[in-house]
């Protein structure tokens, strides 16, 4: 058994705890054990925290993060084909799905009826290693395992296990966004990054944000334009990231015919947002809800980030850098400028 830690949380308004455990010595069929060599502290760690949405306590939190396979049962690949070896650098999906239910069989794996989430699950002092603010993670069956290339800095690439992939996600709902009107709600984390991604795909965007400083960052990674709210019937896709009742009521409204709003941004519980059924059935609108990925956004959101590090600021989207006896501080600085911050819990 080797030494290892993991940050304990309790519940909402007590401080994190960091406990001292033993990592398994072998694996069962299908697992993996990382390193934990960055994680960062996602918005929804944030709502968790603060009691905006429930979650099981005690338990491991942390679900964005990139790590260093240390062992791995046989015959694992990741979802290009790359063999699952001691020393390959990895992320790893929110998600652990069987492959075998009903969801699974139907392309919603996402939605597995027997799910596991990492940074999710009620704590089993037995195998505690289940979220990403801890030194080890050991990687279930039905994870989704992506290599990270040598060049893409560990801040880059963390984020690209919730954020990156939740966009890849929602702009597969679209399809192809060449020559379309595209707005971006909410210029956080996820949203500068829908604006990247849609932009790189030939998109107009228009990036909404109430907030000055957020606006200009949406224009730093290719907003064509950027406004403080959408002009209604103006635009083909709305993408919906910043979970605000307001925010969704404004993506509805701005739709033009046949236009197709995708919410991914409503992850905690919020006043309810009225529709007229009659401009939906009038308009050919399509409204779709996006919550957690398929294994090929995984891949898409690292592949993106690899081919792009260089023309968009992703490493200034990371602050800080706290150990993990230092997470209380991690979660108290995520207010502020930065989307995210960093532990490195070694």
């Amino acid at each position: 058994m080797t030494t290892a830690r993991y940050a304990r949380w309790d519940g909402t308004g007590r401080p994190f705890t960091v406990v001292e455990a033993g990592v398994p010595g072998s694996l069962r069929p299908g697992e993996v054990l990382a390193r934990v060599d960055l994680a960062t502290v996602c918005g929804s760690d944030l709502h968790t925290v603060r009691g905006r949405r429930s979650s099981p306590a005690p338990s491991v939190l942390g679900h964005e993060q990139v790590g260093t396979v240390l062992a791995s049962a046989p015959g694992l690949r990741c979802a290009d084909g790359t063999p699952v070896t001691p020393g390959l650098r990895i992320v790893w999906s929110v998600t652990a799905s069987c492959g075998r239910c009903d969801r699974c069989v139907r392309d919603m794996p996402q939605k597995c009826a027997g799910l596991r989430k990492y940074g999710h699950e009620p704590l089993d002092p037995d195998a505690p290693f289940t979220g990403g603010f801890a030194t080890h993670c050991v990687l279930l069956p039905g994870t989704t395992i992506v290599a990270v290339p040598d060049g893409l800095p560990d801040v880059v690439a963390s984020p690209a296990s919730c954020a990156t992939a939740t966009v890849a996600a929602a702009l597969a709902v679209p399809g192809d966004l060449a020559g379309r009107r595209v707005l971006v709600a909410g210029a956080g984390m996820l949203g500068v990054t829908a604006v990247a991604m849609a932009t790189e795909r030939g998109a107009h965007v228009v990036a909404v944000d109430p907030h000055p400083a957020r606006r200009a960052r949406a224009a730093r990674f290719g907003a064509a334009e950027t406004v403080p709210a959408a002009a209604p019937g103006a635009f083909d896709v709305a993408v919906e990231l910043s979970g605000a009742s307001a925010s969704v009521a404004a993506c509805l409204s701005a739709l033009d015919i046949g236009g197709v709003a995708v919410l991914a941004g409503s992850v905690s519980p919020g006043e309810p947002v009225p529709i007229d059924p009659e401009r939906v059935v009038r308009s050919l609108h399509t409204v779709v809800g996006v919550h957690n990925y398929r294994p090929a956004d995984l891949q898409t959101a690292v592949d993106f980030l690899a081919a792009h590090q260089d023309r968009y600021p992703f490493h200034e989207l990371v602050a800080g850098r706290y150990a993990l006896a230092e997470l209380d501080s991690a979660v108290a600085a995520a207010t502020g400028a930065a989307p995210r911050q960093a532990v490195v819990p070694g």
